[in-house]
């Protein structure tokens, strides 16, 4: 048997796939120990025992200002921000996809317009967003829904122009009005789709939420990332990529679990990562 046709066992996948994390961690701490032999000050590469003493801290210990735990009021801040974000963009995209790409008037007229506005980065406009919606959370929400919600658009949009025109035929022939057309056929197998494009969309979105958290904000992770760099708090920085990196998995692995569990004929193929 070929390499390309060899079968794993479960306890190999994820043995391969911890690997390579095993690894970053084993050279992070080789490099860590180096740095705090010249200087055991050093605050570069702080150690693991060092960042999760920090981390329990800010996980458990009330701030003195505040009276909050900081890891969790960050995290419920910057979350709340993202859903809002992402289930905003997931309505409009979901709204203008089915209408680009079913009826063709309207993809005429409207995707050059999506095409264009999803080439702009979001980020220019961030000075426009604070100067419409103010400081608050609307101008967050709104860099989220703008730097995703086009991408989606034209995603969705495809997925829709990708039904077998046969089906539409069909249909048609059956007495199908367009409003049916719209939700028996189309609809239903646009939703897997639709998760699709939000796992894709969580990416830039994370990515909007952060800045825009690190030039006007009062709290979140981004937030809390760009106050301490001032005092180099890389026992602070570190953590919060990491816990950062993992919220994005697990809210990742959910969306997919949820499309297996609610479509699984959209994953037979086990295509779908």
């Amino acid at each position: 048997m070929t390499p390309a046709h060899q079968r794993l066992t479960p306890w190999q996948r994820v043995g391969l796939g911890a690997l390579p994390f095993l690894l970053l961690v084993a050279v992070y701490a080789v490099g860590s120990h180096l740095r705090r032999l010249d200087n055991p000050a050093d605050k570069l590469l702080p150690s693991f025992p060092d960042m999760a003493e920090t981390f329990w801290r800010m996980a458990t210990v009330p701030d003195q200002r505040s009276g909050d735990l900081l890891l969790w009021s960050d995290t419920a801040l910057s979350l709340a921000r993202l859903g809002g974000g992402i289930l905003i963009a997931a309505l409009i995209s979901l709204s203008l996809g089915v209408l680009i790409g079913f009826l063709p008037k309207v993809r005429a007229s409207l995707a050059p317009f999506v095409a264009v506005i999803s080439l702009i980065p979001p980020i220019t406009i961030l000075p426009i967003l604070f100067i419409i919606f103010g400081l608050g959370e609307t101008s967050k929400v709104m860099l989220i829904v703008l730097g995703t919600a086009p991408i989606m658009t034209r995603s969705l949009a495809q997925a829709v122009m990708d039904i077998p025109r046969e089906e539409v035929i069909k249909a048609e022939t059956l007495g199908a009005s367009a409003t049916q057309l719209v939700f028996r056929v189309v609809l239903p197998q646009v939703w897997p789709r639709l998760i699709t494009a939000m796992r894709l969309g969580l990416v830039p979105a994370w990515i909007f939420l952060i800045s825009a958290e690190a030039i006007a904000s009062t709290g979140g992770l981004g937030y809390r990332i760009f106050l301490v760099r001032r005092y180099l708090a890389m026992d602070v920085i570190i953590p919060y990529v990491v816990w950062i990196t993992l919220l994005a998995y697990a809210l990742d692995r959910l969306l997919l679990l949820f499309s297996r569990r609610a479509f699984r004929w959209a994953h037979l193929s086990g295509a779908n990562l």
